[in-house]
């Protein structure tokens, strides 16, 4: 008898229907010469302290480091872990072969693979390796099963991963709570928990430590287009108003107009991190709920395998394109098919391949997250969300680049020179399937279109009047950490890098993995170390305190964490070697219990209860802002607005709130052109 053993239920049944087991069991479903059993995620787990020694059951300074000589497993305390052991430890003893089909990633080596040893399973045991849940992805894998031997590295990845984790966390956790701690909590250290909250500190304390300086901008309107001086902005007021005096009752003279034309290719699929940023700006989503979304999407056959990396898929994935845009072109919502007109321009055509989008050399175990052509049915509103996502991308992808033209116009008043410049869109191409509707604006896209501004026709060499403005500006702080921006710094290791190719070159060196990063973060609100302040994440006072009695670098450095992943990856690619990772930090372990341990201060860090948690206070967005200016004088900008005529005339002069910004002319009323500082509007007329 041949026994499978797969993660879940759900997708033990999958199986099971596909390879013709169709008599269920209490814990497995049999037939067809196969026995389907499953796990329910991790049914081992490493050992405890105390499993080792009675010595180190109880919390104390004198016996760490804790290294034990020979690390073990033990089955995880809970009856329904132990009734399903039961049932796979019977099978497996009998069994001829085994059939591994734990999620094609490094946990799901981890699990099946302490499940196998636990159960002394002794026979020969293959790999089914899938990146779809589909039937024909299922009938695919068990054609071409994998000796399991082949991903012994994977599986070396993930012990050295657990051990050394273990080693940290067990170690650190220990030492800082007795020695910090107070007796009141524990104060939880992690080799990727750490680094994370140091990253949303030290943001925090740049934000805090900013301190505002005003600068001057010197601008001109001509003929309703704001045109700004190349000379840059003025850190002196009085260089603003001496260059302000030269330009004014002078005449505006166009020097040049340039226009050029250019391409903009379309966004690479996605990847874990980069669905759970989008998810987060556009709808507000954490990187947790993301996570489960997409793995649902998953375990129901409509996307592919998330837990990825990689944003590229492997050249055989290109005949099975058209299949998948088949399937999207069928899918409704409400009786709607959101992707039909999208597609049908492409249907029967050759698709596009494009090296940024299929490059084999660029996918290991798996490939970006795509949909699989199954047409979904039944998906929540936060469900179809997602897929959504995943659609327009993987839709645009083969559609053609977006053309635009670029427009650059050079002014001269006296010899100061100004520039304006526009962006028109000749052919939106891949940007057709943007999805403008969405719940939450996204600052990214908001910024893109702002750009996009088609300028009037200027010529060569034509003059006119024009309405000079000098604007006092503020510098401002570091943005504050959101979930999408610290998963990014995650995936780059503190280092905040918009630009795809770049980030890419980076991301082996991120904290964590993809498939961690989710529950890393909330790992930091359960401590206490974080909350959230709207998209804000702000570290209250533990956390703050615990990253400032760290002076072991390797413990909240991002960099150096990047480092240890990458050592990580290098063992599973069979470049580095596992024990030699465990071996250095067995050392470095001992040298933070040693460094700690002669520490002879008496820091201690705050200890919040939930009740206290609530009570602090969020840091003020106003800590970093401007100083405040004296009251606006409302009744004096009232009574200047009311004897304000709403017609062009108008445009050019001092904003009767603020003062400083001048008036300009938008879509549906006059507004002031400092329009990022200053609210003022007078509509038009109706």
């Amino acid at each position: 008898m041949i026994v499978c053993i797969a993660e879940k239920p759900s997708v033990a049944r999958d199986i099971a229907r596909i390879i013709g087991a169709n008599t269920p069991h209490d814990g497995y479903i049999e037939g067809n010469g196969y026995q389907v059993t499953w796990t329910y995620g991790h049914l081992c787990t490493l050992k405890e302290p105390n499993d080792y020694t009675s010595m180190w059951k109880s919390w104390n300074l004198s016996s760490l480091p804790m290294i034990p000589p020979r690390f073990g497993i033990k089955l995880i305390e809970q009856d329904s872990i132990k009734r399903q052991f039961a049932v796979i430890e019977k099978l497996m003893k009998q069994a001829e072969r085994i059939v591994n089909c734990g999620d094609a990633g490094q946990e799901g080596e981890l699990i099946q693979r302490w499940v196998m040893q636990k159960a002394g399973a002794t026979c020969p045991v293959s790999r089914l390796w899938i990146s779809s849940m589909t039937d024909d992805a299922i009938r695919e894998g068990f054609a071409n099963l994998k000796d399991q031997a082949d991903y012994q590295p994977l599986y070396m990845a993930g012990l050295s991963r657990a051990i050394g984790d273990w080693l940290l966390g067990m170690n650190a956790t220990r030492l800082y709570t007795l020695k910090y701690g107070q007796n009141r909590q524990v104060l939880s250290i992690g080799r990727v928990q750490t680094p994370t909250l140091a990253l949303i500190v030290n943001r925090q304390k740049e934000i805090e430590n900013f301190k505002p300086e005003p600068y001057w901008v010197l601008a001109t309107i001509y003929r309703d287009t704001t045109f700004t001086a190349t000379k840059g902005k003025f850190t002196n007021e009085e260089e603003g108003k001496q260059a302000f005096s030269t330009i004014e009752g002078k005449t505006f003279t166009v020097t040049s107009v340039q226009k050029k034309n250019g391409t903009e290719q379309p966004p690479q699929l996605y990847d874990l991190t980069s669905l759970q940023v989008d998810c987060n700006r556009k709808f507000g989503f954490s990187a947790e709920m993301t996570l489960n979304l997409i793995q649902a999407l998953y375990e129901r056959k409509y996307t592919t395998y998330p837990r990825v990396d990689t944003q590229y898929l492997s050249d055989d994935v290109y005949p099975k394109c058209p299949a998948t845009l088949n399937g999207l072109y069928q899918t409704q919502f409400a009786g709607v098919a959101p992707y039909a007109d999208f597609i049908k321009p492409i249907g029967g055509k050759t698709l596009k391949k494009s090296k940024r989008v299929f490059d084999s050399a660029k996918v290991t175990d798996h490939h970006a997250i795509i949909p699989t052509g199954v047409v979904p049915q039944n998906l929540s509103d936060a469900e179809r969300k997602v897929f959504d996502l995943i659609a327009r991308r993987f839709i645009g992808v083969f559609l053609p680049d977006c053309k635009f033209s670029t427009t650059t116009v050079t002014g001269q008043v006296d010899d100061i020179d100004f520039k304006a410049t526009g962006k028109e869109i000749l052919d939106p191409g891949w940007r057709v399937v943007r999805d403008t509707k969405k719940e939450v604006v996204d600052d990214e896209e908001k910024k893109n279109d702002d750009e996009e501004r088609t300028l009037p026709t200027f010529v060569k060499g034509e003059t006119g009047e024009h309405q000079p403005t000098l604007t006092e500006k503020w510098t401002t702080p570091p943005n504050w950490y959101n979930e999408a921006s610290l998963l990014r710094a995650m995936e780059t290791a503190g280092k905040f890098v918009e630009d795809e190719t770049l980030r890419a070159a980076m991301k082996e060196n991120g904290i964590g993995r993809p498939s961690s990063r989710a529950s890393i973060i909330e790992t930091l609100f359960k401590r206490h170390y974080i909350k959230r302040d709207r998209k804000r994440l702000v570290a209250t006072p533990t956390g703050i305190e615990l990253i400032d009695l760290i002076h072991e670098e390797l413990l909240k450095s991002p960099e150096l964490t990047g480092i240890w992943e990458k050592k990580l990856r290098d063992i599973e690619h069979q470049k580095y070697d596992a024990t030699q990772f465990i071996d250095e930090l067995k050392q470095q372990v001992t040298d933070i219990v040693n460094e700690v341990m002669h520490d002879t201060t008496n820091r201690r860090v705050t200890v919040l209860t939930d009740a206290e948690l609530k009570k602090v206070k969020s840091p003020k967005a106003e800590t970093a802002s401007k100083p405040k200016a004296a009251k606006a004088k409302t009744t004096k900008a009232k009574a200047k607005q009311q004897a304000l005529t709403p017609d062009d005339s108008i445009i050019g002069q001092p904003c009767p709130l603020c003062g400083k910004g001048h008036i300009v002319k938008g879509k549906t009323a006059y507004g002031c052109s400092d329009y990022q500082h200053c609210q003022w509007r007078l509509p038009f007329k109706a």
